[in-house]
This record gives structure tokens, sequence and C-alpha cells, in this order.
């Protein structure tokens, strides 16, 4: 090739490159203008599942997705300021106050799994031979009014604090120090103060497996002490902020993103996750509306 046609390449060359450079500059920059903004639980956070869900989505629509872990009372407060695009949380009562007041434009069932009570694998209370939830929850009171088991709550405001609040009520018993402990912590951080301090706490099954179970590094430390009551059913719902309510939210990428959390491939990432470490899922599809 003659030096002139030479000196030409490289100059198509270069263009190429800065066109392309150029291009994924640009790509990267509408990427960042499309940012979500999602409030959910700590227990699909701890659980690993969005580090599932997530990146497919983030793909697919050109986006980043910010995430805030935090209980379910604190994500429906970011929802109740604004400060979110969309929430995916796990207590339907509050869900659905929430919605009355005007700050969802939509809600959607996703996806379900259940609390479980786990503890020492002493099982100092015997709860494992509880004939049902309410015979478990006395055992674990009166063994705990006798010094020989501590409960933990999270008393976090989040779904699950909720959930077990809704508990003891049903069952009749007010839990009191010293046997009861409200630590105000996520659910990862209350498993972990469970396991040093040999306690009982109620977890969902998905943050308890991942942390816990087989592969974890930590097996041994904490087991399931009852489980299996219909009580202990624990839905979760996505809901998009409202723009009407809440001017300055995303709506319509919350939308698309609300849309895919009950789209195939979603459904499919949901119902497979975990069963290749622990040989089940952590959590189900929800195929209908359930508790509210």
């Amino acid at each position: 090739m003659k030096p002139g046609r030479v000196g030409s390449a490289i100059a198509v060359m270069a263009a190429v490159a800065l066109a392309a450079l150029g291009g994924l500059y640009f790509f990267n920059a509408a990427a960042e203008s499309r940012v979500l903004t999602l409030a959910t639980t700590t227990s699909t956070y701890d659980s690993g599942l969005l580090d599932a869900l997530i990146p497919p989505f983030e793909r697919a629509y050109g986006c980043r997705v910010d995430i805030i872990a935090v209980g379910t009372g604190q994500a429906l407060e970011l929802g109740r300021t604004g400060d979110v695009d969309v929430i995916l949380v796990h207590s339907p009562a509050s869900e659905l106050r929430w919605m009355a007041e005007g700050h969802g434009s939509s809600r959607r069932a996703v996806m379900y799994n259940d609390f479980v009570i786990v503890g020492s694998p002493r099982d100092p209370a015997g709860l494992a031979e509880a004939s049902d939830l309410r015979a478990a929850l006395s055992r674990l009171a009166e063994a705990g009014a006798a010094g020989n088991a501590l409960f933990l709550s999270r008393g976090d405001d989040s779904g699950t604090y909720e959930k077990e609040v809704a508990l003891w009520s049903a069952a009749g018993i007010k839990p009191a120090s010293p046997w009861y402990e409200e630590v105000g912590a996520g659910m990862g951080d209350t498993l972990r103060l469970a396991a040093d301090r040999g306690a009982y706490t109620l977890s969902d099954r998905g943050t308890y497996l991942a942390l816990y179970g087989p592969g974890s590094g930590r097996e041994g430390r904490l087991a399931v002490s009852f489980e299996g009551d219909p009580d202990l059913h624990n839905p979760y719902h996505v809901m998009v902020v409202s723009p009407a309510a809440h001017p300055g939210v995303n709506a319509e990428l919350a939308e698309e993103f609300a849309a895919y959390l009950v789209s195939e491939e979603a459904r499919r990432i949901i119902s497979t996750f975990g069963v290749d470490r622990f040989g089940q899922p952590l959590f189900q599809v929800l195929e209908e509306d359930s508790g509210g």
C-alpha cells in the first residue's frame, strides 16, 4: 500500500474508533440518565435475589437501578415522600393503607416465601414439638420466663417485625424482657445476633437459607425450630409511586420494572433462584394475589 493510502486508512480507522467511543459515551450517558430508584426490604437484598433479578432489566432497558434496602415501613415512607420510584415489600396491610392514601399508581403480586422461627440447634424451648404456631409461641414464652430461652425481635418497622407483632397478638402473648429483646436491625444482622447469642428469631426462609443454609459456611449455627403454619405465609408486592401525587418520580421506568417483575423472564429467575445451592427455590412465584 502506498504511503498516502496508509495514512488514509489510519485516518479512517481512527475516525471509526472515535465514533465508536462517542457512541459508547452517549450510550452510557443515556443509561445514566435512566435511573430507577427502588426501595425494598432487606430480605430481597440479603438473600441475593436482587443480584439475579436486576441485571437483566438494566441491560434490556439501558438503565441503572439504585437499590435502597430498608425495612418495609421505611420503604413505604420513602414512597410517601416521593424519594423513590418503585417499592418491593412484604406487608399487605401496610401496602393497602399506602395505596389508599394515594401514594401508588399500581400494585402487583410478585412472589412469596414463608416465615420460619429459627434458633439454636439445641431448641431449648422445644418448638419442634409444638402442634401449631400458637403452641410454639407459648412454649417460647414459657421457656423465656423460666430463663431458658431468648427471642430477638427486629424491632425496626419492617414487614417481618409487623408480622411478628401480629403473631404474638394472635397467640394472646405479650412478650417482655428479659427474654424478649428488640434489636433494631435488618434481617441479616438479626440472624447474626441470634446465632451469636443462641437466641430465637423470626426470619423469612430465603434470608435464613442464604446466610445459614448449605454452602453458607455457617451451617449448624442456626436451625429451623418451627415452620409450616399457614399464618407464616409471606407475600411480596411491587408498587409504583404515583406521579400524580409525586410528580418528580420516574413513573414510566417504574411501570416497566413492575411489568418486568411479573414477566416470564423474571418469573423463571424467581422460581429457580436458590435451587442449585439449596435444592429448593428461596421464593415462589405468586400466581394469585394473596393476603391483601
